[in-house]
């Protein structure tokens, strides 16, 4: 493993960095404190900084040797609404709030390469170093967009990572193509008429209704769409009825359909429309849905992928690169990856052993009130953002 001497004597102060990041996590919107946190150290060493992109968003700007070459380096900053149930003195002080997915880390790795890239300047043009909020449902990537991200500060290119629980600790895994699927959520409303319980022959009953719909949905995943291609249907809540002795006048449900393309999307959603308005309609109940696509597919660009996984092999060796199996969960790099090329790709967090005393009983999982991130990790990441950057700017300049 090639790591960087100077990033491997700094991964101490920016672990402890990391570790306060940790004990004060905000939701999506909100990162306010962990915004200034950013600014401040990028400040310190002397990086010119833009905030306000997406509201609360940080990009940092190191400038090389004169040239238009450019490259951006994505970290999220956002936590989750969970309460964590670790105890260790870096536990998070807010209740209900919890770095659960690692943008602590993220963002401490993006930070120890920005320290080192400033003091090195050995690279021709201008890295882009883009700290985003809200990437936990709130589409911080689309309203960094939105607030001309791209527009003012063209890139060449874009890279974004993620923490990998059960990839060994320092390893790496990247591949072409769709890697994180697209994330959409439905609410489906079965208005049905009100009754007694015990004599339901005098109303329309919609949660029969909703249980016919919900066993009929899978039928879109096995029947309708081609068995070669991705899509996940999952009803997740149901609520109706409010007593023992009342038939409702409505059943709601809501879910999540995932996908790595927006053809089978389109698919699922007709067919939902047409079965939910048939089967209501058969028990002579009507319906609404609402269908919400928040996260498109994140789709990585193929010369982008080879690139990151060259600079991997020399960071890591070849053995500890693999090849990404694709996850239906959502990531909104992916609406970075619509606009600029590039690629998204995970380093390994392990599997728990390098949690301190005082941990939950969970797994070391993200969105586990049990999870921490490996601080084994920043002087591997932070070496491989210096080390991609620095080859992305060296090599010859891709066409259009």
């Amino acid at each position: 493993m090639e790591l960087l001497e100077p990033i491997v004597n700094d991964s101490a102060e920016i672990a402890c960095l990391r570790r306060d990041l940790h004990a004060h996590p905000e939701l999506c919107f909100q990162e306010h404190r962990t915004a200034d946190v950013v600014a401040r150290q990028l400040q310190a060493w002397d990086i010119e900084v833009v905030r306000g992109l997406g509201r609360t968003g940080v990009l940092g700007i190191v400038r090389g040797r004169p040239s238009p070459r450019t490259v951006g380096l994505r970290a999220d900053m956002d936590a989750l609404p969970i309460t964590e149930g670790n105890t260790f003195a870096h536990a998070s002080r807010h209740p209900g709030k919890m770095h659960a997915c690692g943008h602590d880390g993220h963002t401490a790795m993006l930070l120890a390469a920005a320290r080192h890239l400033a003091r090195t300047r050995d690279f021709d043009g201008t890295v882009y170093l883009i700290f985003q909020p809200a990437e936990e449902g709130g589409g911080g990537a689309r309203e960094m967009i939105a607030d001309g991200l791209f527009d003012r500060f063209p890139m060449e290119a874009v890279f974004g990572a993620h923490n990998w629980p059960g990839l060994p600790a320092g390893d790496f895994a990247v591949a072409p193509g769709p890697v994180f699927a697209s994330s959409n959520e439905f609410r489906i409303t079965v208005h049905g008429k009100g009754s007694h319980g015990a004599m339901p022959h005098l109303g329309i009953d919609p949660v029969p209704v909703a249980c016919q719909l919900v066993q009929g949905l899978q039928t879109i995943i096995s029947r309708n769409k081609r068995p070669i291609d991705t899509g996940v249907i999952s009803v997740t809540m149901i609520h109706a009825g409010e007593a023992t002795n009342v038939v409702p006048e409505r059943c709601e449900l809501q879910g999540t359909v995932r996908t790595f393309t927006t053809e089978v999307l389109d698919l699922i959603e007709q067919r939902m429309r047409t079965m939910a308005d048939a089967t209501c309609a058969a028990f002579g109940a009507t319906c609404s849905l609402e269908f919400r696509r928040n996260y498109p597919p994140t789709i990585n660009h193929p010369a982008e992928s080879e690139f990151v996984r060259r600079v991997m092999t020399g960071v890591v060796g070849a053995h500890r690169v693999h090849a990404f199996e694709p996850t239906m969960g959502a990531e909104d790099f992916s609406f970075f990856l619509q606009q600029v090329p590039g690629c998204y790709f995970v380093i390994g967090n392990g599997d728990g052993d390098h949690r301190d005393g005082g941990h939950g009983l969970g797994p070391c999982m993200l969105h586990n009130p049990a999870y921490d991130f490996n601080d084994a990790l920043i002087p591997v990441g932070a070496t491989l953002w210096v080390r991609l950057a620095e080859a992305w700017l060296a090599a010859p300049r891709p066409g259009p």
